[in-house]
């Protein structure tokens, strides 16, 4: 068998009509301030959900600290707000903002050398710090106590490596793709115990008075927004402008907080 070829050749102007044919509409556009944004007039946002009070959902709608303070920035520079739930691993790896499924990644999100290599971070807007959670009366204050046990963390998240690095022997390790699952596993007994992000333990405690947490774990975390790596410094410094609006980010943090923020 054999196949032939055939050579057409195109002028420069039909060629130019093929390829304004073939291309996808662009709807990326820029801010009067310079910022770049994926989608013309509005902010788009990438986080995984849910991750209450930093962002869940409420009568179809997201909602939480984090969307409270990018909205800020997002009102400065006169567009409106979108929220991408998004795999967590992708956020991290910094794929969905090269790939330009949003303009930045929110999520309560350690800033971790390891991330600042593939994302350009804002300066630190929350401190934050991991905490163990249990079930009411259960007696477990320290990780010590749960050796032969089972101990539940969220899969990619501080919380998770700060367990795998203290583990005591003989305790069981689970590691479950989202926040919820990992507190209901210990709600319901799956799991002795579980790690996470202090800020969204005491919001689950609040609504399920038969859990508790029961220590604190200081690890000095500080959680930032992301952009894209070298690729949108406007809107870093837009976001970052945000988290400085002292008044806007106290209005955001009582509201989702109950108290000012220190």
């Amino acid at each position: 068998m054999f196949s032939r070829t055939i050579t057409v050749v195109l002028s420069a102007s039909a060629v130019a009509l093929a390829l304004a044919g073939c291309a996808k509409d662009d709807t990326s556009a820029t801010t009067g301030s310079g910022v770049k944004l994926v989608k013309s007039g509005t902010l788009t946002i990438c986080t995984h959900l849910p991750y209450a009070p930093f962002e869940s959902t409420q009568n179809g709608e997201v909602v939480g600290f984090d969307i409270d303070v990018l909205k800020i920035a997002a009102d400065d520079e006169g567009v409106k707000t979108t929220v991408v739930d998004t795999p967590w691993d992708t956020i991290v790896s910094g794929e969905a903002l090269n790939t330009g499924k949003c303009d930045v990644a929110a999520g309560a999100m350690t800033i971790k050398p390891e991330r600042q290599k593939v994302m350009d971070f804002t300066n630190p807007y929350f401190q934050a710090t991991q905490a163990l959670l249990t079930r009411k009366g259960s007696g477990i204050t320290s990780l010590d106590q749960l050796a032969g046990k089972t101990i539940a963390v969220q899969e990619g998240t501080t919380g998770e490596d700060y367990v795998k690095q203290h583990t005591p022997a003989g305790a069981k390790v689970v590691s479950f793709e989202d926040s919820v699952l990992t507190m209901q596993a210990v709600k319901t007994g799956k799991a002795a115990a579980g790690v996470n992000d202090n800020g969204l333990l005491y919001n689950f405690v609040k609504q399920n008075p038969d859990t508790s947490v029961t220590t604190e774990f200081q690890t000095g975390e500080e959680y930032g927004f992301s952009v894209k790596k070298d690729g949108n410094k406007p809107l870093l410094d837009a976001v970052n402008k945000a988290i400085a609006d002292k008044a806007a980010y106290a209005k955001a943090y009582e509201k989702w907080f109950g108290k000012a923020p220190q």
